[in-house]
């Protein structure tokens, strides 16, 4: 049973991200925690973790052990839960990360109705305007747009997408609509900072055409909301989600550009580890949020139609 011990306690110090945190909540001072990882780390002759004086990563192996420690536990909860004849009600923390502003707007409300449907779970979200890893910062679920990066991961079609080009009438009446992708490299655009996209560089497709258009322009944020409003303002082409633009597109305050011309892929998937044994917490929210979504899967994958 030390075993199992020992895979909570991991668990406890990736979903922290700090010792000194994690022995906060097991009731022990740091030391302990140190040593007791470290004697972990003897056992099984590989190091978990890197650690520095201001933040821990996780090695490839603790990795692995923190993915397979969770579907073991889960299995073993699923096992115990079987065996004591349990009615099978959701409950326990469930913990979902998504983007600052599809997050406020859309998961947060249905994180509300889910809560008073299922009282015995406790809910956590946490928002980010920096990409999220969901076994590194051990969520339950995560709100993934586009194409999805690790084949460990399970996903389900939540909503349908995409990313397009636009700009306020006024923008298009002084500087010109583009009549082409290399046009762009012309106009003011207003960039969205991401660290998963290289910056200042759009990507479009048009059937079997591709283009890569290194872009410019004199205004750039990390919240899309702000870039939203520059856009409104006149202030040059904007590439934004759909679910995003979709209201100022339909009455005329926005206007897309080069409409033919489809950039990258922005689906949007409730994503979750790969397990035999899925906790009921976590299938439940996974058949609550494809219930509450389900006016926005108008088409698969990448096709074109609006679901906003």
């Amino acid at each position: 049973m030390d075993n199992f011990s020992d895979l909570a306690f991991f668990q406890c110090i990736n979903k922290h991200g700090s010792l000194a945190a994690a022995a906060q909540e097991l009731g022990v001072t740091p030391p302990a925690v140190s040593k007791r990882l470290a004697a972990l780390e003897a056992r099984l002759g590989v190091r978990l973790l890197h650690r520095t004086t201001r933040r821990i990563s996780l090695t490839p192996e603790g990795e692995s052990y923190l993915v397979e420690g969770a579907r073991i536990l889960a299995e073993m909860e699923a096992l115990e839960r079987a065996i004591a004849g349990s009615s099978g009600t959701p409950h326990g923390l469930l913990k979902i990360g998504a983007t600052l502003g599809f997050g406020r707007r859309h998961i947060a409300p249905a994180l509300s109705a889910f809560a008073r449907a299922f009282p015995r779970i406790e809910v956590q979200l946490h928002l980010s305007d920096r990409p999220l890893n969901l076994v590194e910062q051990g969520l339950d679920a995560l709100i993934h747009f586009g194409e999805l990066p690790d084949v460990r991961l399970t996903a389900r079609l939540l909503a349908n997408n995409r990313r397009l080009l636009c700009a306020a009438p006024s923008y298009l009446q002084a500087a010109g609509e583009p009549a082409n992708p290399r046009e762009l490299a012309r106009h003011n655009c207003i960039f969205i900072r991401e660290a998963d996209e290289t910056f200042g560089t759009w990507h479009l497709r048009s059937g079997a055409q591709q283009e890569t258009v290194k872009v410019r322009g004199t205004m750039s944020t990390n919240d899309g909301e702000s870039a939203l409003a520059w856009a409104l303002d006149g202030q040059g082409l904007l590439v934004r989600s759909e679910w995003d633009v979709a209201e100022h597109l339909r009455s005329g305050a926005l206007r897309r550009v080069l409409p033919q011309w489809q950039l990258a892929p922005a689906d949007i998937y409730l994503v979750f580890p790969a397990r035999n044994h899925r906790p009921d917490k976590v299938r439940a929210l996974v058949d609550f949020m494809l219930e509450r979504f389900a006016g926005h899967r108008t088409r698969g994958p990448g096709g074109a139609d609006s679901a906003w």
